[in-house]
């Protein structure tokens, strides 16, 4: 099978052959239909996140069941599905306890090391030299997953958008949930790249009445507007704290979303909250980043800082599924280029270079 591997050192993919994975007891092969092209990819392309090379990239999948492992009986061969980023193991201490985005499996096995949670990888070159998987490694023709992580697509959506739920709107979802957002807060999305336009269309087709979109593009802008966000600022061209107060009585808003992963989009997020507001930073940032924060201002003014890295899987997919369904999220409406997988080194190029407004996949033949 087509993979795209990253051997480290400079960031750059190279499309080749490697042999079709095998999925073990608990695991399902997938015949790849679309993979999201992700910033978190991007960052491992840069190095600015550990992580092992050789390796594929790739963790916003969609596809076709090939094959089961030993024991699987959630789902049949044939069936269409799609994964999140986040692949619970179900049986470790927080998995137990319903934190599925805390899952020690996956992040002391997949995120350390890019392996399953047998402490190996599925993929190798045809040497047999092993390549770490970045989640399910999707980035490929085919993909091993794990059962628990697999999910049922509806007859009625189409297969190659919902890839980018995988990501994107599972990590949006996860920051409403982390917010405990109310239909009277005021909010602003600071970003408003992938994760960012998914957190807009969540709030608006949750009702929230005024939703602010911070950002340097006004094409990025214009394309949220669409999406629901009520007002936008264009932080490269006013003051955008000043703008938001000015929007909202002089006051601030209850809930800042950080969608970005920098320091200076860190202290936006700050700068334009309410007294007793709650800034929930979402964005990965390169490893080391840090951003300051006024303690007199934190605890006089009571806000809340609260981190955000995904959501539910078992619980929160079938959910983005129902509201695809339902037309509530529209997940076609925010991708705006398609690649194949043999121009997935330009895709990222693209990304890099801050080209691709909305979202980008990579679609297998």
């Amino acid at each position: 099978m087509q993979a795209a591997v990253f051997y480290g050192g400079e960031p750059r993919l190279v499309v080749e052959d490697i042999p079709v994975p095998r999925p073990q007891r608990g695991e399902v092969l997938l015949r790849v239909t679309a993979c999201g092209v992700c910033h978190t990819d991007l960052h491992v392309l840069r190095s600015e996140v550990k992580f092992p090379a050789p390796a594929v990239l790739g963790h916003e999948v969609s596809g076709v069941v090939e094959q089961l492992g030993e024991g699987v009986a959630n789902i049949a061969v044939g069936d269409n599905v799609v994964c999140s980023f986040i692949m619970p193991c179900g049986d470790c201490r927080h998995c137990v306890r319903g934190a599925e985005d805390l899952c020690e499996k996956f992040f002391a096995h997949n995120r350390l090391n890019g392996t399953l949670y047998d402490g190996t990888s599925r993929l190798a070159r045809a040497d047999g030299t092993p390549l770490a998987m970045y989640s399910m490694g999707g980035l490929a023709e085919y993909c091993v997953v794990p059962a628990s992580d697999v999910f049922a697509v509806p007859a009625e959506v189409g297969l190659d958008a919902v890839s980018i739920l995988g990501c994107s709107s599972f990590t949006a979802l996860g920051a409403i949930h982390t917010a405990e957002l109310g239909l009277g807060d005021r909010i602003a999305v600071v970003a408003a790249g992938g994760v960012g336009s998914s957190i807009v269309q969540f709030a608006a087709a949750a009702g929230v009445a005024q939703i602010i979109a911070v950002d340097i593009s006004d094409e990025k802008l214009s394309a949220v507007a669409k999406l629901g966000a009520t007002h936008t600022v264009n932080s490269r061209a006013e003051d955008a704290a000043a703008r938001v107060r000015e929007l909202t009585g002089g006051h601030g808003v209850d809930v800042a979303f950080e969608a970005l992963g920098s320091p200076a989009t860190f202290t936006t997020a700050l700068d334009i909250l309410d007294d007793g507001g709650r800034a929930v930073v979402v964005g990965i940032a390169p490893a080391g980043s840090a951003g300051s924060v006024d303690l007199a201002r934190l605890v006089r003014r009571k806000l809340r800082i609260l981190g955000s890295y995904g959501a539910k899987a078992r619980t929160d997919m079938p959910t983005l599924l129902r509201m695809v369904a339902a037309d509530t999220v529209r997940p076609q409406e925010v991708i705006t280029r398609r690649y194949p997988l043999a121009q997935a080194d330009e895709a990222y190029r693209a990304l890099a270079r801050g080209e691709i407004v909305g979202r980008a996949i990579i679609e297998m033949s």
